[in-house]
């Protein structure tokens, strides 16, 4: 009796001792490796997720992908680098040294990985499923996240781009939309150069830094001419301004978008103000085109603005029922705003010239304004040398051209505000007739006058 029962016992303490050993065995071991041999040809490797069970070993894909420099094998974590040490890197690695909030976010996956591991075991030991190595990594791939790099599409900003374009196309001005197009243009070939996909979870501060110096150093030759086509600081500042609307734009829609783009500055440079002077207007309105039909009806056009501040597309809109008795009523296609515009003794000269036609004004294309106007203006002998300033990063380019030379369409609109304020008209007044709502934009006619200037000093001090 007494043998059976120490038999007894020896069985269930055996079978106790087995069943103890057998748990602690079935502890996975959970570590991360880089495979060295699957180096891409930005330096990458990706980051693998090693799992030891009851002898048996299982190699799986984190998704995450990292130059060995980030990776500290000993800790099993990601370096928490400087940013003199990410200055280095980026000098032999560019782009590809991902920003803080990406490794940040790396090493949150790293960790969710190791927890998953903990707590299907433990899920599996409350319910008292014996389990393998085979089943743990099923359970794991169920669960498995999408891989932090492939949560945003490729495409989506250029896809989202060209939507923007699609819904705006037709309640804009026609060819407002082009620097959108060109803005789309210039990411992609940025995209090429630094060799990874744009997203809206990358583009902050250092990708906004990045776009400028880029566009700082693009150019492009004509193969037929040779001409070397770059882009000065004045149209970088457009194309970040154009990229930091768009990146609202996308947040107003409810995209995610990394706000670090925010705190980049855009520096802007002054514009020069071509317009005409006293002089120069009267010079044009008295020249003699009674054998030049061309000539004399582009002058009627070019004054009309002159003397309206209408813009190209304000005047080629303009109908016989915008104008009252002492005043023009339109709405302006820019900014869909009803302006009232008093009518002048020269702009009555004009009208009651064409009053025979169907239009107040004889127009033409915007293109051939443009042209005929540098010819007119020439021939009026508007001839004074003006320098042209632009800077293209830190470099300074001067080059001097005659004045008919820079004079397009829209420099009547530019001289009706110059006159008008040079004429002792109150800028609020100005900005009024010509549809400005922004004083900030205005601003630049009030400090252009340089006779208006000298004729208040000399009447305050001579």
């Amino acid at each position: 009796m007494t043998n059976f029962f120490a038999t007894e016992f020896a069985t269930d303490f055996f079978n106790q001792y087995l069943s103890y050993l057998i748990e602690e065995d079935m502890e996975a071991t959970v570590k991360f490796i880089l495979r060295r041999d699957l180096e891409n040809k930005k330096g990458e490797q990706p980051l693998m997720l090693v799992i030891h069970l009851a002898s048996q070993r299982k190699v799986m894909s984190t998704g995450i992908k990292l130059i060995p420099d980030l990776w500290s094998a000993d800790k099993q974590e990601i370096k928490d680098i400087t940013a003199k040490q990410k200055s280095l890197l980026e000098k032999q690695f560019g782009e590809t040294v991902p920003q803080k909030n990406t490794l940040l976010q790396y090493q949150d996956e790293i960790l969710r990985l190791r927890n998953q591991v903990r707590q299907i075991e433990e899920s599996f030991r409350l319910n008292e499923t014996p389990y393998n190595l085979e089943m743990l990594v099923e359970k794991i791939k169920e669960s498995k996240k999408p891989t932090i790099k492939k949560s945003e599409p490729t495409d989506l900003v250029f896809d989202f781009i060209d939507k923007y374009i699609e819904e705006n196309e037709l309640s804009r001005v026609k060819g407002s939309m082009v620097v959108y197009k060109s803005l789309k243009k210039h990411l992609k070939n940025f995209q090429d150069e630094r060799r990874s996909s744009i997203r809206f979870e990358d583009i902050d501060y250092s990708f906004m830094q990045s776009f400028q110096n880029f566009l700082i150093k693009w150019k492009v030759v004509n193969p037929e001419t040779g001409h070397v086509h770059t882009l000065y600081n004045i149209s970088i500042a457009k194309q970040l301004s154009t990229l930091k609307t768009f990146l609202g734009y996308a947040t107003f829609k409810g995209i995610k978008v990394n706000p670090g783009y925010k705190t980049f500055k855009i520096k802007r440079e002054k514009l020069e103000v071509i317009a005409l002077n006293q002089k120069e207007f009267d010079a044009l309105y008295n020249i003699d085109l009674k054998k030049n039909k061309r000539l004399d009806q582009v002058r009627d056009i070019f004054l009309f603005s002159c003397v309206t501040g209408y813009r190209y597309y304000d005047l080629r809109q303009l109908r016989r029922e915008h104008i009252k008795k002492d005043e023009i009523r339109l709405t302006t296609t820019k900014t869909k705003e009803p302006l009232v515009v008093p009518l002048t003794r020269i702009s009555r000269e004009i009208l009651e010239k064409y009053e025979e036609m169907i239009s107040p004004i004889p127009m033409i294309s915007n293109q051939k304004l443009n042209k005929y106007v540098k010819e007119l203006c020439e021939l009026a002998k508007i001839n004074d040398p003006v320098e042209i300033i632009r800077f293209k990063g830190a470099k300074r380019h001067a080059t001097l051209h005659p004045k008919h030379e820079l004079i397009s369409a829209h420099t009547g609109r530019k001289t009706f505000v110059t006159l008008s304020l040079s004429k002792g008209i109150p800028a609020e007044v100005v900005m009024k007739i010509t549809g400005h709502s922004d004083y900030k934009s205005f601003k630049r006619y009030v400090e252009v006058d340089e006779d208006r200037k000298r004729n208040a000093m000399s009447m305050a001090w001579d």
